[in-house]
């Protein structure tokens, strides 16, 4: 399996925002994931970190 979880880090924590995501597309309104079960989300948000090897896609929430 190639799809990853998404984290929103709030300081030293992290919250699962999306799972099993295969999609990440940039967009006027902020992020655009999709994971394959075809659940959507948009995010207000950068990406902080990509951690290919675990899975892993750490967001940080833009103001």
């Amino acid at each position: 399996m190639c799809e990853a979880s998404a984290f929103v880090v709030k300081g030293d924590k992290e919250e699962l925002f999306l799972e099993r995501v295969d999609k990440l597309i940039p967009t006027e309104e902020g992020l655009l994931l999709e994971n394959i079960f075809g659940q959507r989300k948009v995010i207000k948000a950068r990406i902080k970190r990509l951690e290919l090897v675990d899975h892993r896609i750490l967001l940080e929430r833009e103001e």
